[in-house]
């Protein structure tokens, strides 16, 4: 079987927005407490962040973390995690049914993100709580000094504000899980009055209001009509999460749900444009994907878990390398929406549902992780629309579903195209590209993520990337063999 790639510098998506590449960190199992803080940890610095996960963070090459939720927020009281520790208040955390002892609040979250080299992206707690809590919350990031809640957090240790830009207005509100659910109408209205008077304290900030919290929802689709004909000129972007799963082990329909992402993303998109068609706007509404990942493994061990502990295993995915490949179809699609997505948040980022696992001895990595890091750090310049020949399959809920998998992005910085490729077939793919307008000088790198069983997992670190020798290129094609059940990524010197 061949497939084949055209690249054409000319047939633009968009540039790449740098917080595609961004994760969530949830007050949630033992994604803050054992995961990012671990005071007394020989890993752990004074401020108890342990270093060995700030390394890891750091080569993923994160952009934003939101924070602190997720569920949490819904129910979280921001003022319980700032002020000396000792007077901080040990909380019952209704979403996940825990116990939140606030060691971890706002300025330690601060601290880490300048340690990681990553920004904010706020969440404000729109289910128990509303107006006047958000109101504050930005005066105590965002004001400069002279008022009573800008000054407090001089005199809880930060000097100069915080300048929060991105903030998320709730969580998940059309969920009946959620603490303090509400209708569309009912979030809509709540939505528009926070971001106005939020907007109010700093009208420089950047606003996520919550859309639905899966495809699955009855209210998908009206809910966000609804809460955009109240909040379509308050906001900057319109959240949507999206989970993946094998629950089937069905290994050729969970590769081919990468369309139903497609799918999912280009009906959100087309929902923001009947409201602004309807409204005669001349604004688009961008989106952030502010929750996507794989997630089905740790079901039953969380259901077997007995509630009201501190820092529990909740959520704690093993991943295999299927997942991997998953991670990997689910990137090329987001970058195939880069003219619409601009914030994409991988959920979570430790321990939970999470590239970076931690023990007490150190961390490891898991197979998700490969992928992820590849494409943040060379996904970076412009995504060209793909042009792809390949063979095709037909799976249990998909029809025709691409065996090849794959997009170039040009970074004329540094004079590079970079493909990623995937194989989802299980026999070898040749693969080649057409170098439309563009001259090959030198061939970078050719890496290639393959060979694993499907349900190998990382525990003992075996997994890497390993160079692929078999590429030839010259001035106008790259060409090589895709191995079966491969991630693959080529980055091409091209002439100025």
């Amino acid at each position: 079987m061949h497939a084949k790639l055209t690249i054409d510098p000319t047939n633009q998506i968009s540039k790449i927005d740098d917080r595609l590449y961004s994760a969530l960190i949830e007050h949630l199992g033992r994604g803050v407490y054992d995961g990012l803080y671990n005071p007394g940890n020989a890993h752990s610095d004074d401020n108890g962040f342990r270093q060995d996960v700030v390394k890891a963070v750091k080569d993923l090459n994160i952009d934003l973390i939101r924070y602190p939720g997720g569920n949490f927020v819904s129910g979280y009281n921001w003022e319980d995690g700032i002020g000396p520790k000792d007077q901080r208040p040990t909380r019952l955390d209704l979403a996940w049914r825990s116990i939140e002892t606030n060691q971890f609040g706002l300025h330690e979250f601060m601290k880490w993100t300048q340690q990681t080299g990553t920004r904010p992206d706020m969440a404000v707690n729109l289910g128990s709580r509303g107006i006047d809590a958000a109101r504050n919350l930005i005066e105590y990031c965002n004001f400069p000094g002279g008022t009573y809640w800008s000054d407090l957090r001089k005199k809880n240790g930060a000097e100069k504000p915080f300048n929060i830009k991105t903030w998320c207005l709730g969580n998940e509100m059309d969920g009946d899980w959620q603490i303090g659910h509400k209708t569309a109408e009912e979030y809509g209205r709540l939505a528009h009055e926070t971001a106005k008077v939020m907007r109010l304290v700093d009208p420089n900030i950047d606003l996520v209001v919550s859309g639905s919290s899966t495809r699955e929802m009855a209210t998908f689709g009206s809910w966000e009509e609804t809460v955009l004909d109240h909040t379509y000129d308050d906001v900057d972007y319109l959240s949507l999460h999206r989970y993946y799963d094998n629950q089937e082990n069905d290994l050729e329909n969970f590769l081919a749900k990468s369309i139903d992402f497609d799918e999912f993303i280009s009906g959100i998109v087309a929902v923001c444009d009947a409201v602004k068609a309807r409204k005669h706007s001349t604004k688009t509404l961008n989106l952030a994907l502010d929750e996507w990942n794989v997630w089905y493994h740790s079901h039953k061990q969380d259901d077997e878990t007995a509630p009201w502990q501190h820092a529990p295993h909740l959520l704690e995915d093993h991943y295999n390398f299927e997942d991997a490949l998953m991670v990997g179809t689910m990137l090329i699609t987001l970058l195939k929406h880069a003219d619409r997505v601009k914030i994409a948040c991988l959920a979570q980022l430790v321990n939970v549902i999470a590239p970076i696992m931690t023990d007490d001895q150190g961390i490891w990595l898991q197979s998700i992780f490969f992928p992820f890091m590849q494409v943040s750090k060379y996904g970076r310049g412009i995504a060209l629309a793909p042009k792809q020949t390949t063979p095709t399959y037909n799976s249990k809920d998909f029809q025709d579903v691409p065996v090849l998998d794959s997009l170039a992005v040009y970074n004329p910085d540094q004079h590079e195209v970079v493909v990623f490729a995937e194989n989802k077939g299980q026999t070898p793919l040749d693969f080649s590209t057409e170098l439309c307008e563009f001259t090959a000088k030198n061939l970078v790198e050719a890496t290639q993520f393959c060979g694993y069983g499907i349900k190998e997992t990382n525990e003992d670190q075996h997994m890497h990337l390993q160079p692929n020798t078999q590429v030839t290129v010259d001035a106008h094609q790259l060409s090589t063999t895709l191995a079966p059940l491969s991630w693959n990524m080529f980055r091409i010197q091209v002439a100025d």
